[in-house]
């Protein structure tokens, strides 16, 4: 019937609870079939472990640099009253005293008496001050332009807003 030997006391047909049961051992083939056994449960559940999916990564590019809008002063002069108008900024620019003012208004006189003078369009696009030592010898507080030349205020459209004739007459 069985080959095990049968423990009569329990009744049970396993070796492990009889006291008397002489001890059994194992074939060269259930040692290898043992050890292939160990090996592949051990690699079954080496692999078959918890996998993490890759995080998902957002990479976000720098904001780009602000916008800096660069605006060339340009200037009109009027030798009369030494004074600067720049349509850019819509600042009159003037010696006042020992130093250079910038405001919204001329000096001691009416912008519609101002526009109304002798003007020339400066060449250059920086402070006033730099160059005003030269621009006085060339254009005296008595210049006019030349008989045969048209008004410099009529070259520039007085209409177009921010330009120096666009002012209210304070």
């Amino acid at each position: 019937m069985h080959d095990l030997p049968v423990c009569m006391a329990d009744k049970v047909y396993t070796p492990y609870h009889c006291d008397d049961w002489p001890h059994y051992s194992f074939s060269m083939n259930d040692k290898i079939n043992l050890i292939i056994c160990v090996a592949l449960l051990g690699t079954m559940t080496g692999c078959v472990g918890y996998v993490e999916q890759p995080r998902a990564v957002r990479y976000e590019s720098a904001p780009p640099p602000p916008v800096q809008v660069v605006v060339q002063d340009d200037y009109v002069y009027y030798p009369r009253y030494e004074v600067y108008y720049s349509s850019s900024r819509h600042e009159y620019a003037y010696h006042e005293g020992n130093a250079w003012v910038s405001r919204p208004a001329p000096r001691g006189v009416s912008v519609n008496v101002l526009v109304a003078s002798p003007s020339v369009k400066m060449d250059f696009h920086d402070a006033p001050a730099n160059h005003h030592t030269t621009v006085v010898k060339q254009y005296p507080k008595n210049w006019k332009p030349a008989g045969n030349e048209q008004h410099p205020n009529d070259k520039h459209d007085d209409n177009k807003p921010g330009e120096h004739g666009d002012h209210d007459g304070k």
